[in-house]
This record gives structure tokens, C-alpha cells and sequence, in this order.
């Protein structure tokens, strides 16, 4: 059907109500209305708690702005100070040589070096020329963040403050926690040079700098920061290198190298490398020269240290240890003792260390002879004299011509700077002086054979006094000869032979021979009253030795400052004029080897060779002496006290005498033995006379004389009546 539902659309009802105007789509529908969110509760929050929030967040902000100005405003004043310094650094190689002083080094009569004076500097050296177990050593004892700060190491200054606050110092006093370039820098002085106007001495200079104080650490962590800008990290190390004091005088890797192992620095092993590097926490107690163990247990550290810090391995650490450092020959005798003492007493003003310049000194010294006195000194004082005495002795060995071979000051051996007994005590000389009375009379035409009288015997003492001599037996020998007088040591006879050729005249001799020191204008001259050094009275029997000419004792041959080809200084002595005639001094010679083969020093008879001296004791034996010489050399020795308590039991011809034999006999060790020089005079004649006996004539060249008081006593009464 046409009016079939299928064949048409499905009927609605028509609308009700008329259609509206559709809103545009995006309108079709409203949004709902957001709800407002609920404000979050604000914490404690009451109005007091918020107020005082915002005061510290004020506060804060305060600070905040305040620290960030007042650092940035630091900064710019740290970098002009930095700038500043930066400006006034010079190159860094004049920073290398830095010692206070000069240098003299001193040669034996081999040309080795035996001692060293002043501050040592080897040459310059650099981080890169010395050994690398030096440079590693250096590193890992005293800065091992070296090559990753800027000069300066909070943690190490930390660390140091906290250390010493718990050992019960202050923070700045001990450990300092410095880097190696804050130790340069005050090393430096922190650019301040020595002002004489400003220190009274450079030892107040050097205290300066090595102050402690806020101030001065502010200081020299700027200076510090500027070296760091200035230089590379190899030059602030090589001038560590250089300018660091290492000990026995020696400034620098260089010289101490030299100075403890006779090895350029380049050239240090291991153990040695740690032996220099642990010297410079205390450089005078650890050097190995004052206490070679001490110095060893320190190098250990070090090398733990430097395998720790990956600078050896186990096995080289163990071979180190296993083989540690020894010192050279040259460094166990490098101290040169008490010859190297008196030579630079003995130097002009021009030429010691205070001259800042570097001294060569060619000098006289036997090492060999040196060793021959030591042992000597040694040998007797451990066999023959008490355990716990406080006696003291000196020798002194030299040739002829004055040159001195050997000296000991002291019974303490290998030592410097203190007293030397040999040079600086003056003591009265007793009977050891008595060959210049002798000396006298041959000189005036005396012989040996001529006699005097032993006899009590006394005289007015510079006209006031009576006195009366004796002799150290209290025995008297009556007509006795000069020769026998002398070889058994009588004192009146001396005395009379002194009164008798006149006083001056003797203190004449004695002083041309080289007795400088003041001699007594009175009778007791004869008998050693006077006082004299032993240097003096060796080189005064030198004179004798050598013919009657006298000697100025020397130790320095020739003087240079090290780079000049021309010497500055040449002898220092030696033979100079005559004093006696050369038959006087031989018959003197003659006359004191009766002393020893036959007299007072018998003791100090030597067994394959001649020897003359003379025996010497004063009063109450507070000094006793034995002085004399072979054909080569001439020996004087010295025994007593420092503070003139009398010795007991000693006389010159007792442990002086046994000293003076050790000695020679060592130093005598491969010389061929040579005779004497001496001149052995014809005995008196004794002529048989008759009944009627005519006065015999007597020799020209050897008068007999009649006792020479009586002389004396004559000569006076023609002066005063006439002929």
C-alpha cells in the first residue's frame, strides 16, 4: 500500500513550543563554575611565630648580602695584594744563593778537603737535575698535594692546628702545616732583605723571619699565592732545593750531598735521598754527622712515606731499608776540629765567612799525623790515666820550618768550636823553659862541658826580697856541667846561668825564638815562671831544631776565593830570622837528647831513631810539659787542669813524656830514621900537672869557665873599681 509504513519516515508529534535560537557550539554548554580551592593552613601559625620567621629570614638576607660584599671586596684586596707581590718577585733565579755568610773550605797537604766553615753552598741545582728519589723524597715528607694547590693547604693548616691543640700548644706553635711554597716563602723572608739599620745582627734577622703570628701567616699565605702566579711548581721546588739548610753548615741539595756522601746530588740513591729529605724537620739534631742513627731511623719514615705515596715499590722501600746510608771518609773527618779553628782565628777580616765570599784554603794539615796525635791522646788517657779525671792535654806536631802538621785541644777529638788548649790556654812553661837559658850562655860562647856550682843559692827578687831557689829534689850536686845540669833538670844552676849571661838578654832569646807572651823580669824567669801557649813553646823548639832561626808557626800555604786563578793570602809563616849561631843551636840539640837518653825525659825515648826535648813541671804540678823533636818533626805536649788544680802524681817527664812518645812513634811510622843535628863538643881535657904546674892553655873554639856566679861577682867589682 502506498500509504504503507515502510515507504515513509516515522511520525512525530508536531512541537509544542516554538524552536529556540541554538547558542554556538563552543556556548552549548556552560563550564561549571571551579570551586574555590581551600587555602593550605599555614604552620604554627600564630602571629608571633610567623613574625619572628620573618626576622631571621631578614637576619639572614642581611648576612647573605653583607658576607657576599665583604668576600667580594676581600677578593679584590687579596688580588691587589697578591698583584703587589706578584710585581715585586724577581726572576727565580736570583733566589738561588741566599746564605747569610760566606764559605771556607779547607784543603790538607794532599789537597782533600777536611773542613768546612760558614754556610756551604754546592752550586745550584733544580728540580729536574737532582736525583728523583730527591725530588720525591722532598715531596712526600713535607707537601704531597704540592702539585695540586695554589700555595697555601686548608686541610694541611687544619690538620696542624688540630694537632697542636691536642699536644697542649697553641695553634700556631709546633706544627705549622705549611706547603713547601709557604716554607719558600719564608725561606725568603717573605721578600724582606737584611737591614743592618734595622737588626742589630742577622742572626736577630733570621728569628724575624721565623716568627709565628696571625699576621705574619696572613702574610705569607699572599706571598705565597703570588710565588705560585709568579713561577712554575719546578722553580718554587728548585728554590727549596737551593735556599733549605740541611744541616753541618750546608745550604742546599747540592752542598749536603757533597758534604754527608762526597756525590753530586744528582747522583743520590734512595736511602740517601731520604736521609737529606729528613733533615729538614731539624737539619742540626738529625744531620748525620752528629748522630748518624738518629739520622737513619728518620730516613726510614721517609721511605714509608715515599711508598705509601706510590714513589718506590715495596721491594725498592725494602732495599733501602735494608742498605741505608753511610757517610764518606771525607765526611767523618769534614769537621777539620781544632786546627780547622785556630786557622780561621787566624784569618784577616777580608777573608773569613763574614766576607760572603767563598774561601779556598791550601792548608798544612797531615791527615795522617792528625790521626797519629789522636790516637795518642786516646791510647793514654784509656790506659794510664783514672777513670772519671778531669786532666786535660794538648799536642801539637809541626815540621821545622814552622808548618804545623797536627793539633789536638783537647782530649775530646773530632770536635769544633770549643776550647783549644793547644792555642788559647797560656800556662807557666817550669822547666821546659830552661833550653833558652842555655840557649843564651852557648850563644855568648859558652860549652856544655863548662861547669857551675850546685849549692844552696839565694838572691834578692827585684831588690826587696831574699830568694832562694831550689831544685825538685832538694838535693844540691855541687860543681855539675851545663850539660849535666840540664839533663837532670837542676834549678839553681839555671838560675845562676840566667843571672850570670843577664835576664834581658834570656828574655831577648826566648822572645826572638817565638815566645810572644809576657816574660817576668826576675830571677824566677830561669825556672818557667812566665806563661806560654804550647803552640808557642813548639814553635819556639822548632827554632832550635832548624839552626838557631827562629819560626812563626803556620797552618795556611795559600789563600783563594774559589773561582779566582790568583791567590789572595800566600804563607802564613815559617822560618824567619836568626837568633843563635848554628854551632849553639847544635850544641843545644846535643845537650837536650842527653835529656832524653840520658835524663828527666827518658820516657819519651823513641826506639829506632834519636830524640831531644825537655821535660817541664811547675809548682804544686799544676802544668806539666814535655816538648822535643826528632831529625823531622817537632812535638810539644801539654798536661793539667782547666782550672789549675795541681795534677797528682805527674811531672813532665811522667804521661806527657808517654803522650809525646804515642805520638812520634805513629807519626814516625814508614820515615827512615836520620840522625840528629847536633854538634857533640869535645870533653874537658884533664892535664896532669907537676909539682910546679904551669896553667894549661885552653881550647880557643871550647874555653873552659870558671863557675859563672863567680864571674858575675867579679865582672860587678871591675865595673865598680876599675882593672
Amino acid at each position: 500500500m502506498a500509504d504503507s509504513p515502510r515507504g515513509k519516515g516515522k511520525l512525530v508529534a508536531d512541537r509544542r513550543y516554538p524552536k529556540r535560537k541554538s547558542a554556538p557550539a563552543s556556548k552549548a554548554k556552560a563550564a561549571p563554575k571551579k570551586r574555590k580551592a581551600a587555602q593550605k593552613p599555614v604552620k604554627g601559625g600564630n602571629v608571633v611565630t610567623r613574625g619572628i620567621r620573618g626576622l631571621f629570614r631578614w637576619i639572614f638576607r642581611v648576612i647573605w648580602l653583607v658576607t657576599s660584599r665583604v668576600t667580594a671586596v676581600g677578593l679584590i684586596i687579596l688580588g691587589l695584594a697578591v698583584a703587589y707581590f706578584y710585581a715585586q718577585l724577581p726572576e727565580a733565579k736570583a733566589f738561588v744563593d741566599g746564605r747569610a755568610q760566606g764559605s771556607v773550605t779547607m784543603y790538607d797537604r794532599n789537597g782533600q778537603v777536611f773542613a768546612w766553615r760558614g754556610d756551604q753552598f754546592g752550586g745550584a741545582v733544580t728540580a729536574d737535575s737532582v736525583s728523583p728519589h730527591l725530588k720525591n723524597a722532598v715531596i712526600a715528607t713535607e707537601d704531597k698535594r704540592f702539585y695540586w694547590h695554589l700555595g697555601i693547604s686548608p686541610r694541611g693548616i687544619a690538620s696542624a692546628v688540630r694537632i697542636n691543640l691536642r699536644e697542649g700548644r697553641g695553634p700556631l706553635q709546633g706544627h705549622g702545616g705549611s706547603t713547601i711554597t709557604q716554607q719558600t716563602a719564608k725561606l725568603l723572608c717573605l721578600g724582606v732583605e737584611y737591614d743592618p739599620a734595622v737588626w742589630e745582627t742577622e742572626a736577630e734577622y733570621v728569628a724575624d723571619c721565623r716568627r709565628s703570628s696571625l699576621a705574619r701567616k696572613a702574610k705569607e699565605a699572599i706571598y705565597s699565592m703570588a710565588m705560585e702566579v709568579k713561577y712554575t711548581k719546578d722553580e718554587i721546588l728548585s728554590i727549596y732545593l737551593n735556599r733549605a739548610y740541611m744541616g753541618a753548615g750546608a745550604y742546599g741539595a747540592e752542598a749536603a750531598s757533597q758534604r754527608y756522601f762526597s756525590k753530586p746530588a744528582s747522583a743520590l740513591n734512595a736511602s740517601e735521598a731520604a736521609i737529606l729529605a729528613g733533615l729538614l724537620t731539624a737539619p742540626s739534631t738529625l744531620a748525620p754527622t752528629s748522630n748518624l742513627e738518629r739520622s737513619r731511623n728518620r730516613a726510614e719514615v721517609v721511605l714509608g712515606l715515599m711508598e705509601d705515596q706510590g714513589y718506590l715499590t715495596a721491594i725498592e722501600a725494602d732495599a733501602a731499608r735494608a742498605n741505608p746510608a753511610v757517610l764518606s771518609d771525607a765526611a767523618e773527618r769534614l769537621r777539620g776540629g781544632y786546627f780547622a779553628d785556630w786557622v780561621m782565628d787566624t784569618l784577616p777580616p777580608f777573608a773569613d765567612v763574614s766576607s760572603r765570599q767563598d774561601i779556598a784554603i791550601q792548608t798544612t794539615l797531615d791527615p795522617r799525623l792528625q790521626r797519629a796525635a789522636e790516637q795518642a791522646m786516646t791510647e793514654i788517657f784509656s790506659t794510664k790515666v783514672r777513670e772519671g779525671s778531669k786532666a786535660q792535654a794538648a799536642i801539637v806536631v809541626m815540621s821545622a820550618d814552622g808548618a804545623v802538621r797536627a793539633m789536638v785541644g783537647g782530649r775530646q777529638i773530632n770536635v769544633s768550636g770549643v776550647f783549644n788548649r793547644a792555642t788559647q790556654a797560656k800556662r807557666q812553661t817550669g822547666s821546659a823553659f830552661k833550653p833558652f837559658v842555655y840557649a843564651t850562655a852557648l850563644e855568648l860562647g859558652y860549652s856544655p862541658y863548662d861547669t857551675v856550682i850546685d849549692e844552696p843559692f839565694c838572691l834578692l827578687a827585684n831588690g826587696v826580697s831574699e830568694w832562694c831557689p831550689k831544685n825538685y829534689t832538694n838535693r844540691y850536686e855541687g860543681k855539675v856541667t851545663l850539660v849535666y845540669a840540664l839533663k837532670h833538670s837542676l834549678n839553681i844552676p839555671a838560675v845562676k846561668i840566667s843571672e850570670s849571661v843577664g835576664r834581658d838578654l834570656v828574655r831577648r832569646v826566648a822572645g826572638d825564638f817565638g815566645i810572644n807572651s809576657d816574660l817576668i823580669d826576675t830571677p824566677s824567669l830561669a825556672l818557667g815562671a812566665s806563661e806560654a801557649s804550647l803552640l808557642e813553646m813548639t814553635g819556639a823548639y822548632a827554632g832550635i831544631l832548624n839552626g838557631g832561626s827562629s819560626v812563626r808557626p803556620y797552618g795556611v800555604r795559600e789563600l783563594r776565593i774559589k773561582g779566582d786563578d790568583e791567590a789572595m793570602i800566600g804563607q802564613r809563616g815559617g822560618i824567619g830570622e836568626r837568633v843563635i849561631n848554628e854551632t849553639a843551636a847544635k850544641q843545644l840539640v846535643f845537650m837536650m837528647e842527653k835529656v832524653v837518653s840520658e835524663g828527666t825525659g827518658q820516657r819519651a825515648k823513641l826506639p829506632d831513631r834519636q830524640a831531644a826535648g825537655k821535660t817541664g813541671t811547675t809548682q804544686a804540678a799544676r802544668d806539666a810539659w814535655f816538648v822535643g823533636f826528632t831529625a823531622d818533626y817537632v812535638a810539644g805536649v801539654w798536661m793539667g787542669y782547666d782550672d789549675n788544680t795541681p795534677l797528682t802524681g805527674v811531672t813532665g817527664g811522667g804521661l806527657p813524656a808517654e803522650i809525646w812518645r804515642e805520638t812520634m812513634v805513629r807519626v814516625h811510622e814508614g820515615v827512615p830514621p836520620k840522625p840528629l843535628p847536633m854538634i857533640v863538643p869535645e870533653p874537658p881535657r884533664v892535664v896532669e900537672t907537676q909539682p910546679a904546674p904551669q896553667p894549661a892553655p885552653r881550647q880557643q873554639q871550647q874555653p873552659r869557665r870558671q863557675d859563672p856566679v863567680e864571674g858575675f861577682v867579679e865582672q860587678l867589682l871591675r865595673d865598680i873599681f876599675g882593672n
